[in-house]
């Protein structure tokens, strides 16, 4: 078991920066705004044999009753909980602060081995630097940079002290990115709690609570997964701060990253321009997709009739994905919604024979040939595969470039149908044989009719016939 090592202070003290170089990661945001991390943030780190993992956390404030500040203590309170080790950070360059002493007396009632580490020291006196934070209780300070490096190593020694090193051939099972994706507030975070049954992400009723893309391992019938939530994308001229911006690269970077997206609807809004392109940018990434059309609950049959139809017309260029219509709140239709992610990874990564696809691509071909091209026909001659997540076939033959994309549509249905590829984007890739003696025969070719051209040719003899073609001989002088 990897010991866990949580960033535990109060806002912009450096936490994310720090989770960043224990991770060699860019995974958290880090901007000079206070409060930016929300939710606890989950990476993977590595020292020499001692694989570890770092959680950061949203600024602590332990005594906050309401609002978005109280989500976030309960977030971090849950996360020490979770500890091996607390890292506690401060701003050497403030010095101790009485939100500083709050969260000391929390840690210390918490029973968790904590480090106290003073960040921002670089260029200082370190005696000078850790001197107040004594004050705190906690054992002796620890002066560090994270933005620099300095000292981190010997931080992350210290943490990993009492634990063992990995046993030679232990490895971690490899796990299914799952990227949760959508407009703000359609219930991504709450989807994520029904599925965990906790609550692991800030939910809140209110747009743009979740700003990171935030990750959660679990697991589900002997399966590992890693959860990803994200941030809201809204349309280009809606996204006004510099903040909002970071989140939408986190979200795109998120769905990039992930093998399996699920894309999450409002049924309770029109279905918009911005679903589309979200669903777009999806295919284009070549993710395989799930929809999931959340709160779907309280709805009568007449207006999920309109959804439906509203669906079909605006969705229609992801038909190759599984539709669930959900009620994350009530945690209705998720375990239909989960089989449909296994079944889109097992069709993003599947194996596909060339025999096989062979045989499907001569089948489908008889059934219907593709159009001339005016006056030849392309011919299709074998496929194999070219690559997994997303299946790519490559289709060998003459004159493919005249095949019409309403062609190569009919063929990915096809292939689809024949190997119950059922979730996951499908490229074809089409590839003109050339002739390797074309080069070889054009020579041949020019010599047999140079010398065509001379045996039909005159003979240029003294006697001979015009358009004859033939040599008269010279008859002898008689002498006299």
């Amino acid at each position: 078991m990897k010991p866990s090592i949580v960033l535990v202070g109060r806002p912009n003290v450096g936490k994310s920066t720090l989770f960043n170089r224990l991770t060699r990661t860019r995974d958290a945001l880090v901007a000079d705004i206070p409060g930016l991390t929300r939710d606890r943030h989950y990476g993977h780190g590595r020292l020499g044999s001692k694989p570890y993992l770092v959680i950061d956390t949203g600024g602590f404030e332990p005594l906050a009753k309401d609002g978005i500040m109280h989500q976030m203590a309960r977030q971090t309170e849950q996360a020490i909980d979770e500890a091996d080790v607390v890292v506690f950070v401060v701003d050497g360059r403030s010095g101790v602060t009485a939100l500083d002493k709050e969260i000391a007396n929390r840690l210390r009632k918490s029973g968790r081995n904590v480090l106290l580490t003073v960040n921002k020291s670089e260029g200082m006196n370190h005696g000078i630097v850790v001197a107040d934070f004594h004050e705190l209780g906690l054992g002796q300070p620890l002066p560090i940079s994270a933005a620099h490096g300095e000292g981190v190593r010997a931080l992350i020694e210290l943490a990993l002290g009492p634990y063992p090193e990995l046993a030679e051939g232990e490895t971690t099972s490899d796990v299914i990115k799952v990227a949760i994706v959508g407009r703000p507030n359609v219930g991504k975070s709450t989807m994520i709690n029904a599925l965990l049954g906790e609550d692991r992400v800030i939910a809140f009723d209110q747009p743009g609570t979740t700003r990171d893309a935030i990750e959660v391992d679990f697991e589900r019938a002997g399966r590992q997964y890693t959860l990803i939530d994200t941030a809201g994308l809204r349309r280009r001229g809606k996204v006004f701060e510099t903040l909002e911006k970071f989140s939408v690269i986190k979200t795109l970077q998120a769905i990039e990253d992930a093998q399996v997206v699920i894309l999450v609807l409002d049924a309770r809004q029109d279905i918009s321009d911005q679903d589309a392109h979200i669903g777009g940018f999806i295919r284009e990434s070549g993710r395989a997709l799930v929809v999931a059309v959340n709160k779907w609950d309280g709805l009568d049959a007449y207006v999920r009739e309109q959804i439906k139809g509203a669906i079909e017309e605006q969705m229609s260029f992801i038909d190759f994905a599984r539709f669930h219509y959900v009620s994350a709140l009530k945690g209705q239709g998720l375990e239909q919604l989960f089989r449909s992610v296994d079944a889109a990874y097992q069709a993003a990564v599947a194996n596909l024979p060339t025999p096989k696809l062979t045989r499907a691509l001569i089948d489908a071909v008889a059934r219907q040939a593709p159009p001339r091209s005016g006056l030849f026909r392309p011919k299709l001659r074998y496929a194999h595969q070219g690559g997994r997540n997303p299946p790519l076939i490559v289709i060998h033959g003459n004159a493919l470039d005249k095949i019409p994309d309403s062609y190569r549509r009919y063929l990915e249905h096809t292939f689809r149908e024949v190997f119950k590829l059922q979730g996951t984007p499908l490229q074809i890739q089409f590839n003109v044989s050339s002739n390797p003696f074309a080069d070889k025969k054009a020579p041949e070719l020019n010599r047999r009719k140079s010398k065509a051209v001379e045996k039909s040719e005159p003979a240029a003899g003294r006697g001979a016939r015009p358009g004859s073609g033939q040599q008269i001989k010279a008859r002898p002088k008689v002498p006299g």
